[in-house]
């Protein structure tokens, strides 16, 4: 059992996720909160061939495991985390994300402790999983089982929560509580690099930013350089991994430097670079339930930096950018409408968006919805 909750120990609590813990912005501010909120968060994440030094802000573990994809990673994960979360001792239980959730759940039940479980995105719809029924269906079967019994749930935005909701109405949490993946409120980030000079770009010159940590299959890369090829007036630059963003690093030499690619750095430098682009684009294909309910992150990084979007018209993603007039919707996934977008963007006054960006980002703040999280581990304690 977990010592009792006045001690050092009873008010730590793990936190779970699979990946390497250092560029999780979500996870990182959840621990921010759950500090203020008086608990001490304890990390675990895993060793990845790519990690760096660990640099997080809070107590950290990195699993290491003979694999790094496939079944016999996810079952070797579960089994580690599952020892681990057995060795310590803590007051709570804090899970991200279905891979995690097992382990959890049954180290929650060893301990005698209040579990969370964070959804942050609608898992078993994941890119991923689709065309893998196998894969999919084992998944499904974990979180038919372990779903209905965890008393407190999160997720990203209210599409998921819908569906969640409408997938398990009798779950003993209910309706998830929605906590967006909005940036920090802060001033706008001050640069000490000219990332214009740096990258070579003219002063006169507009240049569009894409991001994101892993820009895989549908993510809208693609067909942000077939836009590009379009218009020879403006550059575009692109930040992260993964599958699209390999693609485009072959392509630059294509586009006379005008397509730069940087790979994954540091998310304050990351938004100083963003402060420095002239709009920004969110392009995720809606061609799998995930994408299509998803709200990325990047959308609320380009409100905060004061540039204005050209995003695809998913739901969570219309609403944010009509609500607040911060950008245009793409009438399709075609280069054409792309470029058509940015024309558009850009013919509008620049201040217009900064302003509207500004207003947008009073509201649009981790700080604003901070008490759900507080609100989650009541109802998680209260269910123990």
């Amino acid at each position: 059992m977990a010592d009792s909750k006045n001690s050092s120990t009873g008010r730590r609590i793990a936190v779970l996720v699979s990946n390497d813990l250092n560029h999780d912005q979500r996870v990182l501010k959840t621990c921010a909160t759950l500090k203020e909120l008086s608990w001490s968060p304890s990390l675990i994440g895993r060793m990845m061939p790519s990690s760096d030094e660990l640099t997080i802000p809070f107590e950290g573990k990195r699993l290491s495991l003979p694999f790094h994809r496939g079944v016999f990673f996810y079952a070797t994960w579960q089994i580690r985390l599952l020892m681990q979360l057995l060795r310590i001792r803590c007051g709570a239980i804090w899970a991200n994300d279905l891979d995690t959730l097992l382990p959890a759940y049954l180290a929650a039940k060893w301990h005698g402790v209040p579990l969370v479980y964070d959804s942050h995105e609608f898992f078993t719809e994941a890119a991923g999983l689709t065309g893998r029924p196998v894969q999919r269906g084992i998944w499904l079967i974990l979180e038919r089982w372990l779903f209905p019994r965890v008393a407190s749930v999160i997720t990203v935005n209210d599409s998921i929560a819908d569906a969640y909701d409408k997938r398990y109405p009798s779950a003993r949490s209910g309706k998830p509580f929605v906590v967006r993946n909005m940036p920090m409120k802060r001033t706008r980030p001050q640069s000490q690099v000219d990332w214009r000079t740096k990258l070579q770009i003219p002063a006169g010159a507009m240049f569009a930013i894409l991001q994101g940590a892993y820009l895989d299959k549908d993510r809208g890369v693609i067909q942000a350089v077939e836009a590009l090829r379009l218009n020879a007036h403006w550059y575009l630059v692109v930040v992260g991994a993964g599958e699209e963003f390999e693609w485009a690093q072959q392509e630059q030499a294509t586009l006379d430097g005008r397509l730069i690619c940087l790979p994954k750095m540091p998310f304050n430098e990351l938004c100083t670079l963003t402060a420095a682009a002239d709009l920004g684009f969110s392009l995720d294909r809606g061609v799998h339930g995930n994408y299509w309910f998803s709200l990325p992150n990047k959308l609320f990084d380009y409100i905060h930096a004061g540039i204005p979007i050209v995003a695809s018209p998913m739901p969570e993603v219309r609403k944010i950018v009509e609500e607040w007039n911060v950008g245009v919707m793409i009438q399709d996934h075609e280069p054409k409408a792309i470029a058509e977008a940015v024309d558009q963007v850009m013919n509008a006054p620049k201040k217009n968006w900064a302003s509207q960006c500004a207003l947008a980002s009073k509201m649009l703040n981790w700080q604003a919805q901070s008490d759900v999280i507080s609100e989650a581990m009541a109802k998680a304690i209260s269910h123990c």
